[in-house]
């Protein structure tokens, strides 16, 4: 026992000096021993071990070790199978009317409305607040008899209603039955309107296995140790759904609504630390926001935080220190999770991103107003925000005046536009790549000027969609703009996602810093075919916005 306990100390004080290094994997770590070539070669004469393996070890056959993941689950969205549209019955009619119900609709369940809805026989489409199911109607039989059936089906339902909104994914939903032990869930749209019906035989069509290996779990998260132990899963689940061949917008989408789902987790288990210290709950209602990619949806494995915080007009004095102290909670325990520190301070620990609502009411109309250079970047981040805890009210009413204000900004509208149109392409006069220590920045070149011209289509003509090609389809129906330079932009956003994340795996392996940059020389013929032609449709850009092509 003394060697281990010394082994276990030993290793709880090295990750932290790791971490700090920027080590944070085992292959990183691994590759930094080989480094030290010349001391490993002393050390083995010495009798040390090397305990780490070649590279060579590495090959294409350890992704069999995640093969074994349903990718259905993470293709399609609940909105796919869900039934619609929900069928809700009235609390005080009969379980026997229910039942029948239920028999005629070939359906397993019937929503509750928390008043009397519908047509006169009690049966209609109205929003529900509880739920019942044949399971508890068999129940109740099993329970009363017959007598049961003549009872009202209100005193039967579940309350209150568990629910999913239609464009999540259908691991969630899984994930989130199999935590709750429960079969079905009512489904929301955009406003939170009960919009659909989800139960497990809509599901039975695909296996949940491994899909749900995320899901649920990070909410359930009890620890920052447990926290992290469930995002290091992260990467087995893309490397499955990559060799499944599955979408890599779907794959980013997945990331980034785990990396969400992160920040919320992580927000809370700071505040309950700071309940447990002795500092008190939040001092007014807030909202914590995730910014930028993980917002728009499309975050790859090469991410930082990119959060901030909205708190209200009438907090008590001092309520910013509790704030400031929560922020940087939150911060620190997203680094340690693996989600590092953004580089431009793009947190909420920051006072420029940690704000009551009026002030930031303030900054957005001054942002739009001035259109200096920093302020079109923090607004390009701030447009693509999804409030991920708290007063989700506050920050969609911030959002939804933000993005009045800019639709109705023309200079606005240029300056975003000129900025989109500014960049640099890596593809050099006779085909060649033009590479910096041996990559190209897909970002910079590439998906950057691509994301860039679709928010500013989006903010012109005021469509609230966050994902590029939903931005991008607003651009179908300008008079100046080309179906076919939409499709091609859509598809290089696409070519370009996934060569990326392919690289990002192959890094993980190879123990190098993850980013954004690709090796051309680590691609086959047909990728750096797709990768070339990908950029080369960048400069499409210009027609969507209407600007003399800037890019070189």
């Amino acid at each position: 026992m003394g060697d281990a306990r010394a082994a276990a100390e030993i290793y709880r004080a090295v990750v932290p000096k790791l971490r700090e290094k920027g080590i944070v994997t085992l292959a990183q770590a691994e590759r930094a021993v080989r480094a030290l070539s010349t001391r490993m070669t002393e050390e083995a004469q010495s009798g040390w071990h090397d305990m780490g393996q070649s590279g060579d070890a590495r090959d294409g056959s350890r992704i069999a070790e995640y093969v074994r993941i349903d990718s259905f689950a993470y293709r399609h969205r609940v909105a796919d199978l869900m039934k619609t549209p929900p069928l809700t019955v009235d609390s005080g009619r009969t379980v026997r009317a229910a039942l029948a119900a239920m028999m005629e609709n070939k359906v397993s369940s019937l929503f509750l409305p928390p008043e009397t809805a519908g047509g006169p026989d009690g049966i209609g489409d109205g929003p529900g607040d509880g739920i019942v199911t044949e399971r508890d109607i068999l129940r109740a039989i099993d329970r009363d008899g017959p007598a049961a059936l003549d009872a009202p089906v209100g005193n039967l339902g579940q309350r209150p209603l568990v629910t999913i909104h239609k464009d999540e994914f259908v691991y969630r939903a899984i994930a989130r039955m199999s935590a709750g032990g429960f079969r079905h869930l009512g489904v929301v749209d955009e406003g939170g309107a009960l919009c659909g019906a989800l139960s497990a035989r809509d599901l039975l069509r695909q296996r949940a296995g491994d899909a749900v290996a995320l899901g649920d779990s990070i909410e359930s998260a009890r620890s920052r140790f447990e926290l992290g132990r469930v995002w290091s899963q992260l990467t087995a689940v893309a490397r499955a759904l990559v060799f499944e061949e599955v979408d890599a917008r779907n794959i980013a989408s997945m990331i980034s609504r785990e990396l969400r789902a992160l920040t919320a987790r992580a927000c809370e288990l700071a505040e309950a630390e700071m309940a447990e210290a002795g500092l008190g709950e939040a001092p007014a209602p807030y909202a914590l926001l995730v910014l930028g990619s993980g917002g728009r949806g499309e975050s790859l494995l090469a991410m930082d935080q990119d959060n901030a915080l909205i708190y209200a007009d009438d907090a008590p004095d001092g309520a910013d220190g509790w704030f400031e102290q929560l922020g940087q909670r939150t911060a620190d325990i997203l680094n340690e999770t693996g989600v590092i520190y953004c580089p431009g301070g793009i947190m909420a620990a920051n006072a420029a991103w940690r704000k009551p609502l009026g002030v930031w009411r303030e900054t957005v109309r001054s942002w739009i107003g001035r259109s200096r250079a920093e302020d079109l970047l923090n607004c390009d981040i701030f447009f693509d925000a999804q409030a991920v805890l708290g007063a989700r009210d506050m920050a969609d009413s911030l959002r939804a005046e933000a993005l009045e204000l800019a639709r109705q900004a023309r200079n606005f509208h240029k300056f975003l536009a000129i900025s989109a149109g500014k960049f640099d392409t890596p593809v050099g006069m006779f085909g060649r790549f033009r590479t910096e220590a041996g990559r190209v920045d897909l970002k910079i070149g590439g998906i950057m000027p691509i994301f860039s011209a679709a928010r500013v289509i989006a903010l012109m003509h005021g469509v609230g969609a966050r994902t590029t090609p939903k931005r991008l389809a607003a651009a179908r129906g300008l008079e100046t703009v080309s179906g076919k330079d939409v499709d091609n932009l859509v598809e290089a956003h696409r070519l370009l996602l996934n060569l990326i994340l392919g690289q990002q795996l192959r890094d993980i392996d190879a123990g190098v810093a993850l980013s954004n940059k690709v090796a051309p020389s680590e691609l086959n013929g047909f990728e750096k075919q797709e990768m070339k032609w990908a950029l080369e449709q960048v400069s499409l850009v210009s027609n969507l916005l209407g600007i003399p092509a800037l890019g070189r």
